[in-house]
Order: C-alpha cells, then sequence, then structure tokens
C-alpha cells in the first residue's frame, strides 16, 4: 500500500481547492492509497512538511497551490535529500510551471497521472541557498507578485498581475533608473545598465508562455534574459514582444543559456524567486540537474 501525503495551500482558489483535493484523496483511497493530508498556514510550512516526509517512509507527496507551494516542496526534496516523487495539482493564481508541463486539474485525469507512474527528473534552479523550480528574476515589475494582495489574486487570477504591472510601468519609468549590474558568466560576462533579469528554467513565466522561448526543464541550462536600459517605448515595444516570443530579438535583450552565473551590484535589488521574494543582491544563479521528480501524463 503506497502513502501518499498531500500538501495543499487552502489560500488558493478556496472552495474549489477544497473540493479538488476530497475528490483526489477519495480515488486514491478507492485505489488502496494510504492518503495523509496536510494544510500550509505560513511561509515555509510545505518546505517543513517535505522534510519531513523525506525523514518518514512516505511514497508520494502531491504539491496543491501555486508556484510558491511547488517551490518550497522542491526546497524540502532537496534539503531532505531523498527524492520522493511529486504530483504538482494546480490550485494557485498562475501554476507557470505546471501548465508548462501540461499537467492535469481534473481530479479524475490527476489521479490516473499518479496511478499510471509516469515520472521524470527534471532540473532545478538554486539562488544563493533558495532553490527554484521556474523563475529567479530582479528588477522593473519583479515586486508584483508578492505586492498584489492574497484576496486580489484569489478573485482575479492572472488578470491581477497584469493590471498590477500595466500600473507598475509608467509609475517606476518615471521615477526607476536602470541598475548598474555586474554579471559573469562563462557565456556573458558584462558591465550593464540593467531595467530586469530573468533567470528562468521553464519558458512560461508569469502567465507569459514564451518569455524564454527556447527554455527546456530537462537541458541542464538556465536561460538569462536581461533587459537593458531602454526608454518607454522600448519597454513597451518589448512587452507586446513578450506574446510572440519575439521580444529576445530587440537589441536592448540579451538572452543566452548558462549553467551559473552570478550578479552583483552596489544598489539595494530584491530577488524574487518563483513568485515569493528571496532576499537581495548579490547572487550566484546555478543550474541543479535532474533533481526534482515529478509525474507527467
Amino acid at each position: 500500500m503506497k502513502k501518499v501525503k498531500v500538501i495543499y495551500n487552502p489560500s488558493s482558489g478556496r472552495q474549489l481547492i477544497q473540493r479538488r483535493i476530497d475528490n483526489v484523496c477519495k480515488i486514491l483511497m478507492d485505489n488502496g492509497y494510504l492518503v495523509g493530508k496536510f494544510a500550509t498556514r505560513k511561509q515555509y510550512d510545505a518546505e517543513n512538511e517535505t522534510i519531513k516526509c523525506c525523514k518518514e517512509d512516505w511514497d508520494i507527496i502531491i504539491a496543491c497551490g501555486g508556484d510558491g507551494t511547488v517551490n518550497e516542496v522542491a526546497n524540502g526534496i532537496v534539503k531532505g535529500g531523498r527524492k520522493i516523487p511529486v504530483g504538482i495539482l494546480p490550485a494557485g493564481t498562475v501554476n507557470d510551471f505546471a501548465n508548462y508541463m501540461k499537467l492535469p486539474k481534473n481530479p479524475k485525469d490527476f489521479c490516473n497521472m499518479i496511478i499510471e507512474g509516469k515520472t521524470v527528473d527534471v532540473d532545478l534552479g538554486k539562488a544563493n541557498d533558495r532553490y527554484f523550480v521556474n523563475v529567479a528574476a530582479g528588477g522593473l515589475l519583479t515586486n508584483v507578485a508578492y505586492q498584489v494582495p492574497s484576496e486580489i489574486k484569489t478573485v482575479l487570477g492572472r488578470v491581477a498581475y497584469y493590471l498590477e504591472g500595466l500600473k507598475e510601468i509608467p509609475k517606476q519609468n518615471f521615477n526607476f533608473k536602470p541598475i548598474n549590474m555586474t554579471i559573469h558568466s562563462e557565456e556573458y560576462s558584462q558591465n550593464e545598465e540593467v531595467l530586469l533579469f530573468l533567470i528562468t528554467n521553464s519558458s512560461s513565466i508569469g502567465g507569459f508562455k514564451r518569455l524564454a522561448p527556447l527554455a527546456k526543464v530537462e537541458d541542464g541550462y538556465l536561460d538569462c534574459i536581461i533587459i537593458k536600459k531602454s526608454d518607454i517605448q522600448d519597454i513597451v515595444s518589448i512587452f507586446i514582444n513578450i506574446f510572440k516570443g519575439k521580444h529576445i530579438e530587440h537589441p536592448n535583450v540579451k538572452y543566452f543559456k548558462t549553467r551559473k552565473i552570478t550578479i552583483d551590484t552596489n544598489n539595494s535589488v530584491d530577488i524574487d524567486v518563483d513568485g515569493e521574494y528571496a532576499g537581495k543582491l548579490p547572487a550566484t544563479f546555478e543550474v541543479i540537474p535532474n533533481s526534482f521528480r515529478i509525474f507527467i501524463k
């Protein structure tokens, strides 16, 4: 009898998530699985519970929530030292990683995926001492994800991010000056005036499916997008072209793959990791290949 621990964020999706979890638990129990549930209350609850699962005899973890919940479970897996396979049940605001991997949301389809048992080992990124599933970023607009109130996120979903982002562009452009950053990697080293940097694992970020159009979660590389000093017209042009994946052709955008990159600055620059605040620069970002095992269809 396989033991499954469901770790979920009750604030992601409210009643919808509870119904989805109840249905998943019932289907799995009907198929002979032993199921335990754990609801998070505060930051790092999911990570700490995952570490605990690694030390006990749980066979499967189901992470139910948004990218932040998946991020904590991934951190717990690596720090716990046991590569327990993880089923990702999307229930948050954006769910970039789950959407990129085309993971099922319907309880029946999700449980069939778990029962069939097909898994893949994907890469994680590491930003100093924090691991990330999808993206680490700093600069213009990166504060949007954790500044949007959770109540608004729940009601409006990804629209909340876009609305906040649109409000931030003119405001930040008026007050916001490019940040002098020192970028060092084997592929690209430069002292640059930067508006925004993104260190990505998958191609889907913030609901934009082609933000890092060449990214793959199993290639052993991180994809780096650096948006250089630009005027408001160029910023708007770059963001419009993101929908087509053509922004990387803009002369003010540098795009490359690397296994390791260090970014330093004399300014105070926040780092966003999978939509959550994760300290400030300087930081070293590196890929941790094949370190996170997930169920796939």
